[in-house]
Parts: structure tokens; C-alpha cells; sequence
């Protein structure tokens, strides 16, 4: 009796230990892999395994276990997701996070549990300033930093004038407050359209083109992107009103949007063609290992979602209920980053450069985006003084 009474025991003990007692390092990662955005999504999970093959599939020595979930782009969907990998998986991390209505649905779940999120695309404001939280680490950037850098190289064109078109939710409003907080000339309209089921601009792109703006800046991901700039040229607008753009022209939509991608500018903290052996090695293995196909900044910035993990499973040796020392290690940015070196603002968000990114044909004569210059050096977000986080 005494000896049944101790293996129950026993039992229980065991199931309450922490998930760092396990023999492998759990990850979750919510990404969208179905609908037509699916796209983002697989080349986030592509870039992440291929991560997990180049440091041989274990993290201090353990193998590493991936659940996969997928969030249709819908926030309640992402919510759930993540409390299932949270309270039923006990994941040690959770990665992933394209769109920031649904990164925003799921972060109480996550900071609550005091699970490791690590968001490697979505950046809301609020995650940057009065939500951000020690459990909480970006891989991609503040939403307003990539158009700031845009409006700082519109300002740099002598740009006087221009109609701002986005789409109405967190991340669009983000996109369009970021250029209008460095542009330095006339925002003379700003449309927000229906996401993400408008894809008809028709409207917009009259009233853009009635404005009299001198230029047009819009932000359109995945397939609204091919869609925004298939009808901006339709309608006889490319050569008339210059286009700028955040996230509309990637490695998944430039072969859709062809020629129509040409001379429209970008700005970006990571582009294919950086010079370092980190990215070299990356953007050469990814297109050995997914023949056909090129990898993206969102394939990039998961790829060192899963080098900033390993870096702080290492510095623990593996124990991961050592959340202090992880978190620690992690704020050093302690890894080669396919992007060159970076540092960690006090609220998580990279404190990196942005590059001027412009489409050419290649030696192939295939279409691909290039690296044009530097825009902006060591640039951080502008909320990290409402984090209550100190350095």
C-alpha cells in the first residue's frame, strides 16, 4: 500500500514539474498557413526550420520540438491557438505572430503565463510602448519605423506633397502615423480601406489621383499588394504620381507584380542581398533547401527568431525554468542576426538600421530587390519612453 501510495506520489510530482524538466525544448509558432496569405506564413515556417537545421535540430543539446498552429488571419482564432500551446503543450516559447490585431489578442495569454513570446512580424505600438513586457522580444521591428524611414527618404526626394492609402486595422494605422511623423511636406488625404477582404482600389486611387498629391504612399502586404499595384497601373497612375511603399513589394509578391514592381522604392532592415556570411548562407540554403523559391523578410526575421532562442537556451544549458537569465541573455541580442548587428531598446524592439530597397533585374534577369543605400542608422522606435521597462 505504502508503495502504490509512494509511485502516486511520485506521479504527481513528476507531471508538476516545470516544461524545462522535459527532454526537449518546446516551441510554438502561430503563423497563418491557410487562405491567401498562406504564403507569408510558410515561408515564415521554411525559414524557421531551416534555422533548426543549421544548428543540427537541438538547442543545448536537446532536440527541438515545433507545434505548428495556424490562425486563419483571424484575432479569436490567433487567441485560441496560443492558449492551447500555452496550457496544453506548456511550449517554453512562442514564435510567429504575422499580423498585429491577432499578435495583440494573444499577448495577455502569453505575459500572463510568463511564456516566452517572441513576435518575428508583427509590431504594434502598444507592444513597443505601454504593453511590452520582459516576456515579450521582437525579431522584426515597431510597425511606424519602416514608413518613417520612408517618409525620411521622401523628405531626402524633395518630396512636397502626398495621399496616404492603408488598410483599416492596427498595423495600417500604424504604417500611415509612422510616415507622418517624419515627412516633412503636405499630407493632403489618407484613405483606410476595408481588411482584408477589399481588394478593389479603384475608388481610392481616383481620389489619390484627384487630390493633386504629388505622390502616393501606401502599405498593402501579400495578395493586396499585387492587387494595389496591378491597378495603380492600370489606371494609368505609374509614371504620373510616384508610388512609395512599406511591405507591399516582397520576394512572394515580385513575381506576381513583375515589371509593375519597377521603380517603386521601399525601405526595409533586411534585404537578400546584405553582405554578411550570417545572410549570405541563409539566402543561399533557403533556395537550395525550397528550390524555386526566395526567402523573405519575414522568412528572415523568423530565422533569427529561432538564433534568439537558441542563444538563450544555451545560456541556461538547457534548464529553461531559469526565465531571469534567459531574458538576460536575449537582451544582449547575443547571436549573428542575417540583418548585421543590432542592439535591444529597453522595451525589446531592435534597435537597427533601414535600408532604401529598389527592384532590379538580376544577372539572370529575373526580378529581385536590392539594397540601395542606407536610410536611417541605428534607428529606435519612438514609444520606448512610454515603456515602463528600464535598460
Amino acid at each position: 500500500m505504502k508503495k502504490a501510495f509512494w509511485l502516486a506520489g511520485a506521479a504527481i510530482l513528476a507531471l508538476a514539474q516545470p516544461a524545462s524538466a522535459g527532454d526537449t525544448v518546446k516551441i510554438g509558432f502561430v503563423s497563418t498557413f491557410s487562405g491567401p496569405t498562406a504564403v507569408i506564413g510558410n515561408d515564415m515556417r521554411n525559414s524557421f526550420e531551416l534555422a533548426l537545421d543549421h544548428l543540427g535540430r537541438k538547442m543545448a543539446g536537446k532536440p527541438v520540438e515545433v507545434i505548428y498552429e495556424d490562425d486563419g488571419q483571424k484575432p479569436d482564432v490567433g487567441k485560441q491557438k496560443t492558449e492551447k500551446l500555452i496550457q496544453s503543450d506548456k511550449v517554453d516559447f512562442i514564435v510567429g505572430y504575422i499580423w498585429s490585431n491577432v499578435l495583440l489578442a494573444s499577448l495577455k495569454t502569453a505575459v500572463d503565463s510568463k511564456t516566452f513570446l517572441i513576435s518575428a512580424n508583427a509590431g504594434p505600438s502598444q507592444l513597443a510602448g505601454e504593453l511590452c513586457s520582459p516576456y515579450v522580444f521582437s525579431t522584426s521591428w515597431q510597425n511606424d519605423q519602416t514608413p518613417q524611414a520612408v517618409g525620411t527618404y521622401m523628405n531626402q526626394k524633395g518630396v512636397k506633397s502626398v495621399f496616404l492609402i492603408g488598410p483599416n486595422y492596427a498595423a495600417g494605422k500604424d504604417m500611415l502615423a509612422g510616415v507622418k511623423s517624419t515627412f516633412k511636406g503636405q499630407v493632403v488625404g489618407e484613405e483606410y480601406t476595408v481588411w482584408p477582404s477589399q481588394l478593389d482600389f479603384s475608388a481610392e486611387l481616383t481620389k489619390a489621383k484627384n487630390s493633386k498629391a504629388e505622390s502616393i504612399f501606401v502599405f498593402y502586404p501579400g495578395a493586396a499588394g499585387v492587387q494595389f499595384l496591378n491597378q495603380y497601373a492600370q489606371a494609368g497612375l505609374k509614371g504620373q504620381i510616384p508610388l512609395y511603399t512599406a511591405f507591399t513589394i516582397d520576394e512572394l509578391s515580385l513575381p506576381l507584380q513583375k515589371e509593375n514592381a519597377l521603380g517603386v522604392p521601399g525601405a526595409q532592415q533586411w534585404v537578400n542581398d546584405l553582405p554578411f556570411p550570417e545572410n549570405k548562407k541563409f539566402v543561399e540554403d533557403y533556395r537550395k533547401k525550397y528550390t524555386g523559391l526566395r526567402p523573405t523578410f519575414y522568412g528572415a526575421q523568423s530565422y533569427d527568431a529561432a538564433n534568439l532562442i537558441n542563444s538563450a537556451v544555451v545560456a541556461v544549458k538547457g534548464d529553461t525554468s531559469k526565465k531571469d537569465e534567459m531574458k538576460a541573455e536575449m537582451e544582449k541580442a547575443n547571436f549573428k542576426s542575417v540583418r548585421g548587428p543590432f542592439k535591444y531598446g529597453n522595451n525589446h524592439i531592435p534597435i537597427q538600421n533601414f535600408y532604401l530597397q529598389d527592384v532590379v533585374k538580376d544577372a539572370d534577369g529575373q526580378l529581385s530587390l536590392k539594397t540601395v543605400a542606407t536610410i536611417v542608422k541605428d534607428d529606435q522606435d519612438r514609444f520606448a519612453d512610454k515603456c515602463p521597462m528600464k535598460k
